[in-house]
């Protein structure tokens, strides 16, 4: 448990009434753990059922809802790991989910004061994380199709050229009675049939964001994701 959590633990069994409590923003304090990605103390606190609901509810000075601050990551708090533009797209996709989850039954889609629905300002503030991701995809895709043709053509090769070579008389293999020959033609056949398998799918069509929260395809119609 981090050491802000054991203080806003130890203050809430103290005083639950500090939930209400807000910033000068008018951010409460789910506001502020989603705006700097505290999520451990974003579920503590909504188990507070009774006062919960009105704090998932609450929008601050600027109309923001629990949802837009999703959005609103502080740049202090971007993640330091060394992570592709995909994996950190799904995460916000995963937090978004998840807040929009815990306020659905709360409000239904309010506009901050720049008449902005949460899903659209968050289109707005990933859409260049979006189209990164967009494109590391499209590199993965080409290099992995690379190489499973790769893979494919040392396969199928291996399978002509058999270890220990065939009996000229008789054209069998010299060590097909061997245990470790048997391994080898599976390991073959297996290998040829997952790299053939990959490169269809590869070429079947490329990789894509499916954001099941809907939120480009809500929001940008002409953006084929």
């Amino acid at each position: 448990m981090s050491d802000i959590k054991q203080i806003v633990k130890a203050v809430l069994n103290f005083r639950p009434q500090a939930l209400e409590h807000t910033n000068k923003e008018g951010m409460n304090i789910l506001h502020v753990a989603i705006l700097y990605r505290h999520i451990d103390i974003f579920d503590m606190v909504i188990k507070f059922e009774v006062l919960a609901r009105r704090l998932l509810s609450a929008t601050d000075n600027e109309g923001n809802s629990i949802l837009h601050m999703v959005s609103q990551k502080r740049k202090s708090q971007a993640s330091e790991k060394m992570q592709s533009p995909a994996l950190q797209l799904r995460e916000e996709l995963l937090l978004f989910e998840k807040v929009k989850s815990a306020c659905k039954m709360h409000f239904s889609n309010p506009l901050n004061k720049d008449q902005q629905t949460a899903e659209e300002l968050f289109a707005a503030k990933n859409e260049k994380l979006h189209q990164e991701a967009k494109e590391w995809l499209m590199r993965t895709t080409e290099n992995c199709t690379i190489l499973s043709v790769f893979i494919a053509t040392v396969a199928f090769a291996a399978a002509y050229t058999v270890p220990g070579g065939p009996d000229q008389s008789t054209g069998i293999p010299i060590l097909n009675s061997k245990p470790f020959f048997v391994v080898f033609i599976l390991a073959d056949v297996i290998s040829l049939t997952m790299a053939l398998t990959s490169v269809g799918n590869y070429m079947s069509g490329p990789l894509g964001l499916n954001d099941g929260s809907g939120v480009w395809s809500n929001n940008r119609p002409d953006d084929d994701t």
